[in-house]
């Protein structure tokens, strides 16, 4: 197979052994001589993957017992619900901080729910920077960020403090960076984006947040305390996902953890950035103080070279490369199973156009 080089967003690239030993578990899991998708996820060979898919994210973000860990059907859109659902009091309100496309989506359904204060907003500015000059209070039941905007190619490169519990949408850049994350109360992570495939989504919740907004006979399916009390297997789990995003977690682990990751992920970025840089053909979309080290999204700045940088990249390889539908452009998505040799033959074609 002509091994594509890939820049998609999402669903992801992921390291080769994890294709490979995925692949294998569909054949035949651990060697009992049935698959990965037909065993029973109360059998205790998938409850040992749980298990260990729950307690490798701990390990990787340095987090006690205090937190929980669960693996939970659909996507971070769901979250956008699940969140205000659990968090947010009767009668209370959040703060939301609007920084793209799924971070307006979040605001959206926690309207649903209650009341919703926007601190701080670049929308009408395309998105093109991170807001900062904004405090959060304690009037608040909870403060929610998106970490890194795949769209717009922005990213918060630090986290404000707030008087209330912090929530992040970290679905995009989740493993890309250290971050004290014990700073955070709640965690979640579509992981088609730098994880795993798409199907499941991780969820880091501090237990003691929890049963505290007065809201009484919650939808069992929605609420956290629920999952947490059967270990992520409420009900039945994507299987399938979970078990590639555990072999993906456990190669970042052998492979030097987070620390060396985001080493990885500033060579990458920093060598695409330098060219767009200084390449007259090619311009960001955002400001550079706020620039993504996941997605770098980027244009090319006269549009009579775009058909022949089109033919380049593709002739080279070049997969996934084209821009969000509603921004345009290119994004080029550089997360941590992305070689910087892909990156490196990315710059050369772009080097072409000069």
């Amino acid at each position: 197979m002509n091994k594509k080089h890939n820049f998609s967003a999402g669903p992801c690239i992921l390291p080769q052994e994890v294709f490979e030993k995925s692949a294998k578990a569909i054949l035949d899991f651990n060697d009992i001589g049935l698959s990965l998708l037909e065993i029973s996820h109360r059998s205790k060979d998938f409850v040992a993957v749980m298990d260990e898919a729950r307690a490798i994210v701990k390990r990787l973000m340095n987090l006690g017992d205090d937190y929980e860990v669960l693996y939970l059907g659909g996507g971070a859109s769901l979250q956008f619900a699940m969140v205000p659902y659990n968090l947010m009091k009767v009668g209370g309100k959040a703060a939301y901080l609007d920084t793209g496309t799924w971070a307006a989506g979040a605001i959206k359904e926690a309207k649903k729910v209650g009341t919703v204060d926007v601190v701080g907003s670049s929308k009408e500015e395309n998105y093109s920077f991170i807001p900062k000059d904004y405090t959060v209070g304690a009037e608040y039941d909870y403060f929610h960020c998106t970490s890194n905007n795949t769209i717009y190619g922005t990213q918060m490169k630090s986290f404000p403090e707030v008087d209330t519990l912090m929530v992040c949408d970290m679905s995009s850049d989740i493993f890309s960076r250290q971050l004290d994350f014990s700073k955070f109360d709640l965690i979640y992570a579509g992981a088609q984006k730098n994880m795993g495939p798409a199907g499941v989504t991780l969820v880091v919740i501090k237990k003691e947040i929890l049963g505290k907004t007065g809201r009484e006979n919650m939808f069992s399916i929605l609420d956290y305390s629920q999952h947490i009390a059967k270990e992520s297997m409420y009900n039945t789990p994507p299987v399938f996902p979970v078990y590639a995003s555990l072999l993906t977690l456990q190669y970042l682990e052998r492979n030097g953890g987070i620390a060396a990751a985001e080493q990885r992920n500033e060579a990458k970025a920093q060598l695409l950035y330098n060219e767009i840089d200084s390449n007259p053909f090619f311009e960001t979309f955002c400001v550079k103080e706020d620039r993504s080290l996941m997605n770098v999204s980027f244009k090319i700045t006269d549009e009579s070279r775009k058909e022949e940088f089109d033919n380049a990249w593709k002739a080279a390889g070049i997969s996934g490369l084209n821009g969000h539908r509603s921004l345009g452009g290119y994004r080029a998505s550089l997360y941590n199973a992305l070689p910087i040799e892909s990156v490196q033959v990315l710059v050369d074609v772009m080097k072409s156009i000069k």
